[in-house]
């Protein structure tokens, strides 16, 4: 069923990509500062979106190592701290009589 329904959407986005390519296929001129490119819009759009997607995946894969880094160092001290507790509970009670 979960197939079904994927392939249902990848045809849908596939036909919405061909028919928006199809709609805009007038040329933008660009200018990059050191030259000028012309570009369809459909490519422009498509490579605003990879661009900004590519984006968002690094910033997200930071992130995560960010994350896994911290939770590395708390598993680290969450160790040292059980150790320290072990090794005072094998200390024995002093009497204050």
């Amino acid at each position: 069923m979960r197939k079904i329904i994927s392939l249902i959407v990848t045809v849908f986005v596939a036909t919405a990509g061909v028919s928006f390519a199809l709609l805009n296929d007038h040329a933008v001129l660009i200018d990059l500062y050191v030259r000028e490119v012309s570009l369809p819009l459909s490519v422009l759009v498509a490579a605003t979106l990879l661009v900004g997607g590519a984006l968002g995946v690094l910033v997200s894969i930071i992130a995560v190592l960010r994350r896994r880094q911290e939770t590395a160092r708390i598993q680290r001290r969450l160790r040292e701290s059980e150790n320290e507790l072990r090794e005072l509970r094998r200390l024995p009670l002093k009497d204050h009589a």
